[in-house]
């Protein structure tokens, strides 16, 4: 699937690039991501006048780590696919499931399966207490 959902463990909520990094810090990774894109959304290719940078994490559950993997500029309604969680909180989940089916050429019954994938890893992930943070990827901009 080119769009998933990336369900970040709830331990790690509120602990994003822009509340560790300066404003100005944010500010030059973000606009790296964007020159990047180009223009258009990273994930659905749709040219949007607004992007927005997207933190992209991987995790090694057997030694607890968080590595951020890139930062990637996508449109609105790709976000909000990512973000399903939130997304659903407000009010946005049938706009989102339609916007993931049309970016994946997939069905009802393959969103929803997709789904239950990522609240599995995000269940499974939940179970380790603290993760490490690795922002090694970082480096490229000092």
């Amino acid at each position: 699937m080119k769009l998933n959902f990336e369900l970040v463990p709830d331990s790690c909520w509120y602990s994003n690039l822009r509340s560790i990094l300066t404003p100005a810090q944010w500010d030059v990774v973000r606009k790296e991501a964007y020159a990047r894109a180009g223009g258009k959304c990273a994930i659905c290719g749709g040219v949007s006048p607004r992007l927005e940078a997207h933190e992209q994490w991987e995790y090694d559950e057997k030694n607890a780590v968080q590595k951020l993997k890139t930062v990637i500029a996508v449109c609105k309604n790709c976000h909000e696919v990512i973000h399903i969680g939130r997304t659903t909180l407000m009010g946005g989940e049938e706009r989102a499931s339609a916007h993931f089916m049309k970016v994946n050429g997939c069905s009802y019954s393959e969103y929803r399966k997709a789904l239950g994938e990522a609240n599995e890893a995000h269940r499974r992930r939940n179970l380790i207490p603290e993760w490490k943070l690795d922002l090694s990827y970082l480096k490229k901009f000092c």
